[in-house]
């Protein structure tokens, strides 16, 4: 197994990077955000990185920290869900806020996700709920993992506002955490428009 690879960039795409390893050229899948935080082309950079072993092909994935892989392993466990589409899934959000989606057990803001329908999103919960629930600090959602009616109600609000869902998942997850989600809806959109 390649545990990480270290060297320059070659050549940098928002899907991909080619990384010189003196004078060996390796290229991996990445994520968008982890292209996000990729060095300009010349630069050093290491890559937490898994190799998948296919009969035809071999393919390397690349990871800017621990989270992004484990999140990654976690995902191809799934049945149905294979490299590339749990690299397209890490794509549409951040670590943290997919894992707070599947404890939560919200099947739409999964579904917002590249390559996600509603039977894959709730395979999802089922088979990762728990090993996440540990993971996911309690003061960030109810307890009985279903999402308050005004968090629900003020997200289908703001999707009818013109707003990316993923935005609004998270502008009222931070309201969540400030325990500002008191109030009728409206207030509720309000305080989250301005965090938008």
């Amino acid at each position: 197994m390649i545990h990480s690879i270290q060297g320059k960039v070659k050549v940098k795409q928002p899907t991909g990077v080619v990384i010189d390893i003196g004078g060996v050229s390796l290229k991996a899948s990445v994520s968008v955000p982890t292209a996000d935080h990729l060095p300009d082309v010349g630069e050093k950079v290491e890559l937490r990185t898994y190799l998948n072993v296919r009969e035809d092909a071999l393919e390397l994935y690349g990871f800017s920290g621990e989270d992004e892989l484990a999140l990654f392993k976690m995902l191809i466990a799934v049945s149905k869900i294979g490299p590339k589409l749990a690299m397209g899934i890490l794509s549409g959000a951040s670590p943290d806020e997919f894992k707070r989606r599947i404890v939560a057990g919200d099947v739409a803001a999964l579904t917002a996700l590249p390559g996600i329908g509603q039977k894959t999103a709730k395979r999802i919960i089922v088979e990762l709920k728990e090993k996440l629930v540990e993971s996911i600090d309690a003061t960030v959602l109810p307890g009985d993992g279903e999402l308050p009616d005004q968090f629900s109600d003020a997200l289908a609000a703001l999707t009818a506002l013109g707003f990316n869902r993923t935005d609004g998942f998270r502008a009222l997850t931070k309201l969540q955490q400030q325990d500002q989600l008191d109030g009728d809806t409206e207030n509720v959109v309000k305080r989250a428009l301005k965090e938008l």
